[in-house]
């Protein structure tokens, strides 16, 4: 069915219909509208079927993107989907929330002259309709193993470890400090980009799969209410992963920064998640950590900021401005999420930092400064400078700093000195292997690589459930054979 293909010149790009700008700010449900199943046909259709697929080299985790696409344009979706999570544990939600302008979309052969496939919404389409037809069904392994794994850890990169050495038989064993699944896909990003049924399906998924789960448990450095030393850990499983991500928030000087209503920024999209899913929490009904009414300031250009303003304007904020200290064309964000925010009222302040926060007890405004791009530095970005003489005043009854993270210092936290850190306090691995500097201990995700994207914590957790394989294996058959 090859003439089902390369309609790229006949069939224009079309993403999901939006809702209405009014209606998606009044709550906190997902914006995109699902495919219908001719529309997600005739998307994939537009696939060139390219000899070199840009689309699947960009994709961190290598997925079979021209394969998919071209069985959904022939209407064969569980094939598609059994392709598609072949090497992706949760497409559903990559195809929500990956920045796809910057990795497949953005490669892709035809976007120069005709736009590219509409690759993130068809692959959000095709496991959405497979988990309404019943096609995904529990881990079910060929072999049951004795050897029991723990993962420190419920977010992307852990959760894709745990189905991956599920899948070869071990007895699996998920430990978070949150009540529930999911780590910063729950609280971390707003129900408009990922709603939270999404992410609880999977954690279902999993249950059913035969992973165990223990929730509201904080690894320490010694045993107690609610904690667990790591020690503990180490001597309870025949082998850990450490898949924490990074928490710690990067924070910024400068005169009246410890004003009250300054604050960070997962704290802040934690109290709305929180409050979204039926939480009570007492900082957000204070009005501490809700922007209703306010004059919203938020420090910062990435994805995490361009959740943090989009949150606020749900909330009913008076205004919500973002002050980025580069342009447009410099942001480290998705394109994608700030045309989203400009359509929901956004005001985008470029080239312009904050030099100090004005107010008495409480922050009242930002005197920023604006900013001009340099010669590029050491990185290859453009350095940015201030314009002498440019100072200016925003109001801000609220200012969210959302400046990225930092890992957290998990060697004293957990009483493991031996555990090695490198120079920005992420954790040491063998970068074959995945083992720290402790025997049996492997790390994956952003606590190795720095705060990143949840695409590559999922391909870091499965090369790392594959490392972690082997060296059970290979230490069981030294065992059998010194048994000889």
């Amino acid at each position: 069915m090859a003439e089902r293909m390369l309609k790229f010149v006949t069939v224009a790009q079309s993403q999901p219909d939006k809702r209405s700008v009014s209606e998606r700010n009044a709550d906190f449900d997902e914006i995109y509208r699902a495919f219908a199943v001719d529309q997600a046909e005739r998307q994939a259709s537009r696939c060139s079927q390219c000899g070199v697929p840009f689309c699947s080299i960009h994709c961190p985790l290598g997925n079979n993107i021209p394969d998919w696409l071209k069985m959904t344009a022939e209407g064969r979706l569980e094939e598609a989907y059994a392709l598609s999570s072949a090497t992706n544990n949760f497409p559903e939600i990559c195809g929500r929330i990956c920045p796809q302008d910057r990795l497949c979309e953005g490669n892709c052969v035809i976007e120069k002259g005709f736009e590219s496939v509409t690759i993130g919404a068809v692959e959000r389409f095709i496991t959405d309709t497979a988990f309404a037809n019943g096609w995904v069904a529990p881990i079910s392994p060929p072999v049951e193993r004795a050897a029991s794994i723990g993962i420190v850890g419920a977010g992307p990169g852990g959760l894709a470890a745990a189905m991956q050495l599920r899948e070869l038989g071990y007895q699996v064993h998920v430990y978070d400090r949150y009540d529930r699944v999911g780590g910063l896909m729950v609280y971390g990003i707003p129900g408009f980009k990922l709603e939270k049924d999404i992410v609880a399906r999977r954690h279902l998924y999993l249950e059913e799969s035969g992973v165990r789960f223990h929730l509201g448990v904080d690894v320490a450095d010694r045993d107690g209410e609610g904690r667990i030393a790591f020690a503990t850990l180490r001597a309870r499983h025949d082998a850990v992963l450490i898949a924490t991500g990074v928490y710690k928030s990067r924070d910024i000087g400068g005169p009246g920064a410890g004003l009250r209503g300054i604050v960070k920024a997962l704290d802040y999209l934690t109290a709305s998640n929180k409050t979204s899913l039926g939480d009570n929490v007492v900082a957000f009904e204070s009005g501490e950590l809700n922007a209703a009414g306010k004059s919203v300031v938020v420090i910062g250009g990435g994805d995490t900021a361009m959740d943090c303003v989009r949150t606020a304007v749900r909330q009913g904020a008076k205004s919500v401005k973002c002050l980025y200290r580069r342009d447009r064309a410099n942001m480290p964000g998705s394109i994608r999420e700030v045309k989203n925010a400009e359509e929901e009222g956004v005001d985008f302040v470029w080239l312009a930092a904050p030099e100090a926060f004005l107010g008495d007890a409480r922050v009242g405004a930002v005197r920023a400064t604006r900013m001009k791009l340099g010669l590029p530095d050491a990185s290859g970005r453009q350095s940015v400078e201030p314009v002498e003489g440019s100072a200016f005043v925003l109001e801000a009854d609220l200012v969210v700093k959302a400046l990225g993270f930092d890992p957290e210092a998990l060697p004293t936290l957990w009483g493991q000195s031996d555990l090695a850190v490198s120079r920005w306090g992420t954790l040491r691995v063998d970068h074959e292997s995945f083992m720290t500097s402790l025997p049996g201990v492997f790390a994956a995700g952003d606590i190795v690589r720095g705060a990143s994207l949840v695409v590559w914590a999922i391909r870091d957790g499965r090369d790392a459930a594959a490392q972690m394989h082997r060296w059970l294996e290979e230490r069981a058959a030294v065992t059998a054979q010194a048994a000889e």
